[in-house]
């Protein structure tokens, strides 16, 4: 009796059903046709000689990075912000394109640094005073949560890389619900803040310095490895790494000599906070992928950035060029009586912890996310098996344990979303559509397809321009 042929099949798994019913050996191969339109440019890219040994640097440049914790300070000292300065999440947009979450985190901006008595009262200040300017976080070396609104008075955490001296800032997490990165500002979400700037800023301030002149500075990443291990994925579920943070700052706060009062109330507002941690874990990741930046013939993604009206990535070797698309609404559970019509697409730089390769990519950490932002344990694992397709390598620092301690997919590749059409998951909060409102639920949500191939188009452009000039000495 011969011994039946061998079939490989290529794309739906129909034919391969039937073949196999046979007793045929079947190899199935998951191929995808490239998104429509990039075919050139794919070849022209894979051709640049350039690439696979910039794509090993920039992989290698962010895995090497060790972010640690090292100090707490407003951000007019920090990045040199003046009354009348506000920064963003994503990519740069102006008020009259800004999204109503955005748009109220100003508002409330502008009324805490005193511009404004009334938040109300800043929408006219937006459009007509010259004397504001709006500038993304990603431009200071910074990234800040949903609508990202950082302010001169406002205190931010500072992480450097311990080898090469780099920081990277964030602003405190002010919890959920109706907070001002989500876009509210009523006299709630204002006490709250001037608090933060009071009394909660200083008392941080004072037991990382102690730490760090101590102990040393907290190992931010090391966190990130043991949280990960823990059942969190670093941006909707960040439970295990706040309560690392707080083990390793509480007694510096206690022996801070600040008011019993104001130290109970401090460790009960992180304690009672599970999204407190979030706020490092987006510098660090932000720390490690800038020093990807840069680097000639790199196809690697160093930003994913959202601003509620605009989705925008930045790629190594394009320099600080955005490529924008619109922003998508996120598909998720609600909170209370709120539906998809209250929502707002999505907003935040908290994407760069999917762009490091954590949070959507490693859901298969935490599978208890789920239910926080929808879909089942099984497309949690198969998310992260996916996200793998589309990157350089993996993270051996960050692993997945019940991934065989796999590490985590990193490095998203131009190339091979535009070959394979799979787009990076994201997990994310959603935010109402109308200023004031603040969260309405959160769920999961993609890149808008058609930024990858302008990146791609311009990756292409530079390739030739080497080869030109390269032909030319």
């Amino acid at each position: 009796m011969s011994t039946p042929a061998a079939v490989v099949n290529v794309g739906a798994d129909l034919l391969a059903d039937a073949v196999a019913d046979q007793a045929v050996p079947v190899t199935r191969v998951d191929w995808r046709p490239p998104m429509e339109g990039t075919e050139t440019d794919l070849a022209t890219v894979a051709a640049d000689p350039r690439r696979a040994a910039a794509n090993a640097r920039a992989l290698a440049a962010v895995l090497e990075v060790t972010a640690t914790l090292v100090d707490v300070a407003p951000a007019s000292e920090l990045l040199g912000l003046e009354k009348g300065q506000f920064l963003h999440a994503g990519p740069p947009v102006e008020w009259e394109r800004a999204s109503g979450p955005l748009r109220g985190a100003l508002m409330g901006g502008a009324a805490l640094e005193g511009l404004v008595d009334d938040p109300e009262d800043a929408v006219a200040l937006f459009e007509a005073d010259t004397s504001v300017s709006l500038e993304p976080c990603h431009h200071r070396s910074a990234v800040g949560p949903m609508a990202g609104v950082v302010t001169p008075s406002m205190w931010l955490w500072v992480l450097e890389d311990a080898a090469t001296g780099r920081r990277t800032f964030c602003s405190l997490n002010e919890g959920l619900g109706k907070v001002l990165r989500y876009g509210a500002y009523g006299p709630e979400v204002l006490t709250r803040l001037r608090w933060m700037g009071d009394v909660l800023g200083p008392l941080l301030q004072s037991a990382v310095r102690t730490v760090r002149d101590g102990a040393g500075p907290i190992d931010v990443t090391g966190i990130l490895t043991q949280m990960l291990q823990m059942g969190d994925e670093a941006h909707n579920r960040n439970r295990a790494g706040t309560l690392m943070l707080l083990r390793d700052l509480s007694p510096a706060m206690v022996t801070t000599g600040f008011e019993t009062g104001d130290v109970s109330e401090a460790l009960r507002f992180i304690g009672g906070n599970d999204h407190f941690f979030l706020n490092l874990a987006m510098p660090a990741c932000k720390l490690a992928l800038d020093a990807a930046r840069g680097i000639d013939g790199s196809t690697m993604v160093v930003a994913m950035a959202r601003n509620g009206t605009d989705f925008g990535i930045q790629v190594a070797g394009t320099g600080d060029e955005w490529f924008t698309g619109p922003a998508q609404l996120a598909d998720g559970l609600f909170l209370g009586d709120y539906g998809p019509d209250d929502a707002n697409p999505d907003i935040g730089d908290s994407a760069i912890t999917e762009t490091a390769g954590i949070g959507g990519f490693a859901m298969a950490t935490a599978p208890a996310i789920v239910r926080f932002v929808g879909g089942s344990v099984p497309d949690a694992l198969a998310t992260t098996r996916r996200m793998h397709e589309i990157t350089l390598g993996e993270n051996p620092r960050w692993s997945v344990p019940i991934l065989e301690f796999q590490g985590t997919p990193t490095g998203i590749d131009v190339t091979k979303v535009c070959r394979t059409g799979i787009l990076p998951q994201i997990n994310t909060g959603m935010a109402g559509k109308k200023a004031g409102v603040g969260q309405v639920g959160a769920g999961l949500v993609t890149p808008p397809a058609e930024i990858f191939p302008k990146a791609l188009t311009r990756l292409a452009e530079l390739s030739r321009d080497f080869r030109r000039s390269s032909r030319d000495l």
